[in-house]
């Protein structure tokens, strides 16, 4: 029986076996990093508005802000960002965050470029997914979300201003 061949997703360095499929360049992710954000992005989906707060808001946020590439639009990290800081510091709600990103876009057409943490968190999508489903898995995705934060903290206060000038516009 063959050894299966194993890859480092070069977002969030998880090493993962070979998923078949290439890269995703765009999302700065390994195939099979890819393909667990799907899977998450199906859970968080069915999780819904009430029970969970719309957890599938900071999952996208964090998996973002995670796996920023050498040249990404900065949109990207921007909105991943700023879903965070509300997320993490402010305690808004995933529909909260949500509804703030649809006012952002339409305040602001520039975004600024921030830059990457040299290791974003010391959790991934990997320890997410392996969490039971339901309030373990639920609570994983917080603490990810937190500690994909807490690495961008060169970046906080960027963040926060960047926020509150677009919003007093």
């Amino acid at each position: 029986m063959a050894t299966p061949l194993y890859s480092d997703c070069p977002g969030c360095g998880v090493r993962l076996p070979v998923e078949e499929g290439h890269a995703d360049g765009r999302h700065n992710a390994s195939a099979a990093c890819w393909w667990l954000n799907g899977e998450l992005n199906a859970y968080t989906l069915l999780r819904g508005d009430r029970e969970s707060a719309f957890i599938h808001q900071l999952q996208v946020d964090a998996y973002a802000a995670q796996h920023v590439g050498a040249n990404p639009r900065p949109i990207g990290p921007a909105f991943a960002l700023i879903g965070l800081y509300l997320t993490c510091e402010r305690g808004y709600s995933g529909r909260q965050v949500q509804h703030l990103h649809m006012l952002l876009a339409r305040r602001s057409k520039t975004w600024p470029r921030f830059t990457p943490p040299s290791r974003a968190g010391d959790m991934t999508i990997l320890d997410v997914m392996q969490a039971p489903p339901g309030a373990e898995r639920d609570g994983a995705l917080h603490r990810w979300g937190q500690l994909v934060w807490q690495s961008w903290s060169h970046e906080h206060e960027r963040v926060r201003s960047l926020f509150e000038t677009i919003m007093a516009a």
